[in-house]
C-alpha cells in the first residue's frame, strides 16, 4: 500500500483542502471585501473628527469659549465610532490623539483645559498637535489593510471597554460626555457588525448571527439613555461579557480566531 508521504498528488490535495477551508459560506461575501467596504466609513468619521479639531482651532483663536466646547465635543462621535479601529491598528496614534485615563494630552488635555477648573481657551498648541495627529491618520486610512481578524479584535475589545472601565464613571468626566461616548462606541460597534461580518455570520450560523445582532442592540439600548446617572453599569456589564462570549463562538465558523483584548495593549 502507498503511504501518504509517498503520494505525489498530496501537496495538491492539500492546497485544495486548505482552499475549500476558507472559501465563504454560499451567500456571503469574502471577509476582505466587506472589510474593504468599512473603509469609507471609518474615512468619514475621522474626516468629520478632523473637521471638529479645526473647528475648535477657530473657536480657541477667536477666545470663543462656549464655541470651543461644542467644536470639542461635536469631534468626538466620528472618533468615538472609529474606536473598534484606532487602538488594534493604529495604537501609537491612538493615544497620542485619545489617551485615558491619562489626559495630560490629545482630546482629554483639552477637555481638560475647557472644561476644568481653569476654563480657558489656551489649548492651541495641544489643539495643533491633535490635528496634526489626525491628519495623518486619515492619511493613513486610504491603504492600512483592513485585516478581518483584527476588526472582530476590536469590536470584542470595545465591547469590553465599555463594560468595564467607562460602565464605572466615563471616559470624558469633565466635559460631562462620557454618555456620548459610550453611545457613539456602541453605534460603531454595530455598524462593523453590520457591515463586516453580519452576512458571513448569518450564512455560518443563523441562530447565533441572530443572537449576536440582538447582543448588540441590547448593548446600544443600554446606554441610549439621557443621563449617566441613570445608566444600569451591572446590565451594560453584563451584555457587554454576552456580546464577547458569542462572538468567540462564532469567529470559527466564519474562519477566524476568537478574538482577543489584548492587541491594543501592545
Amino acid at each position: 500500500m502507498m503511504k501518504v508521504a509517498d503520494c505525489w498528488i498530496c501537496p495538491l490535495l492539500l492546497g485544495t483542502i486548505l482552499a475549500l477551508a476558507v472559501v465563504p459560506q454560499a451567500g456571503a461575501a469574502p471577509l476582505e471585501a466587506t472589510a474593504e467596504s468599512y473603509r469609507h466609513y471609518l474615512i468619514d468619521d475621522i474626516g468629520q473628527t478632523l473637521a471638529g479639531a479645526r473647528a475648535l482651532r477657530e473657536r480657541l483663536a477667536a477666545h470663543d469659549l462656549d464655541g470651543a466646547r461644542k467644536a470639542w465635543i461635536a469631534a468626538r462621535t466620528g472618533w468615538e465610532r472609529s474606536e473598534v479601529f484606532t487602538s488594534g491598528f493604529v495604537p501609537e496614534l491612538d493615544q497620542q490623539i485619545d489617551a485615558w485615563p491619562n489626559a495630560s494630552h490629545g482630546f482629554h488635555g483639552i477637555e481638560a483645559t475647557l472644561f476644568g477648573a481653569s476654563r480657558s481657551t489656551d489649548a492651541g498648541a495641544e489643539t495643533d498637535a491633535l490635528i496634526a495627529h489626525l491628519a495623518d491618520l486619515k492619511a493613513q486610512l486610504d491603504h492600512v489593510e483592513l485585516a478581518p481578524q483584527r476588526l472582530l479584535n476590536g469590536i470584542a475589545r470595545l465591547a469590553f471597554e465599555i463594560g468595564g472601565n467607562k460602565a464605572d464613571g466615563g471616559e470624558s468626566r469633565l466635559s460631562g460626555t462620557s454618555l456620548n461616548d459610550m453611545q457613539s462606541n456602541a453605534d460603531g460597534i454595530a455598524l462593523a457588525y453590520r457591515v463586516v461580518f453580519a452576512d458571513a455570520m448569518a450564512a455560518g450560523d443563523p441562530k447565533l448571527a441572530a443572537a449576536a445582532r440582538t447582543a448588540i442592540e441590547q448593548v446600544q439600548a443600554t446606554v441610549k439613555i439621557s443621563d449617566l446617572r441613570n445608566l444600569d453599569a451591572d446590565k451594560l456589564r453584563a451584555g457587554s461579557e454576552e456580546l464577547i462570549a458569542l462572538l468567540q463562538t462564532a469567529a470559527p465558523k466564519i474562519g477566524l480566531d476568537k478574538p482577543t483584548l489584548e492587541e491594543g495593549a501592545r
